[in-house]
């Protein structure tokens, strides 16, 4: 069997039925988003717009994808970004969300967020501060045109397992009490942590697609 095809078999009969997988495809040839489409996966995430974009045209005659946008979105990138995309996991600021609620409502659009929380100090990743999202959230939740969908979480590196599920049980109780459904916590080295503390998506590249080099390039010669 295909070893693409096979980690995904393997993933899915591990996930929990309740918790939904975005496979994240940066940096993977289109061929390898077809494969897994053949089984039944629909929600791609990507963080790089020209990339996605070229990968969307190339998929065009797929119905039904989901792409979800998981990078840190640029200011000036946001009107791009939600023409491409239904679903945008990175809204760190309430300036961001204020912006896509403006260019949303100038593109007839309506896409889904999630708000990045950072629930530990870490230099290297945007996110709001737990009670600063408490504070704006009745007027996020007031803004037109986007739908609040749920917290996503990145941890910082280098948290023990002690730690990281210390982490994820906070999110998911943040989650609760603004009434928030989907907790998009879970990534390829601590998906099976985040799931234990109640995660419902996990984002998943290396886990799911392999090593990019031999992988990808097998991938890009069909």
């Amino acid at each position: 069997m295909d070893p693409l095809l096979e980690r995904y078999r393997d993933l899915r009969r591990l996930l929990p039925a309740d918790v939904a997988l975005l496979a994240v495809s940066k940096g993977r040839p289109a061929a390898m988003v077809r494969a897994l489409y053949g089984e039944g996966q629909r929600s791609f995430g990507e963080s790089r717009l020209q990339e996605a974009v070229a990968k969307q045209a190339e998929l065009a005659d797929l119905p039904g994808l989901d792409w979800q946008f998981i990078g840190r979105l640029q200011a000036n990138k946001v009107r791009p970004v939600l023409r491409a995309f239904a679903a945008v996991q990175s809204v760190d600021s309430l300036a961001l969300a204020r912006r896509i609620s403006r260019i949303a409502a100038e593109e007839g659009l309506q896409p889904w967020l999630h708000a990045q929380v950072k629930l530990r100090p870490d230099p290297a990743k945007g996110g709001f501060e737990p009670e600063a999202l408490r504070q704006h959230w009745d007027e996020l939740q007031q803004l037109p045109a986007v739908r609040w969908r749920g917290l996503m979480v990145i941890p910082p590196q280098g948290l023990d397992d002690e730690t990281l599920g210390m982490v994820f049980r906070e999110a998911v109780a943040l989650a609760d009490d603004l009434g928030l459904e989907s907790r998009s916590l879970g990534m390829s080295g601590d998906w099976p942590l985040a799931v234990a503390a109640g995660s419902t998506l996990v984002r998943l590249g290396s886990t799911l697609f392999g090593p990019a080099s031999a992988d990808a390039s097998r991938f890009a010669e069909r």
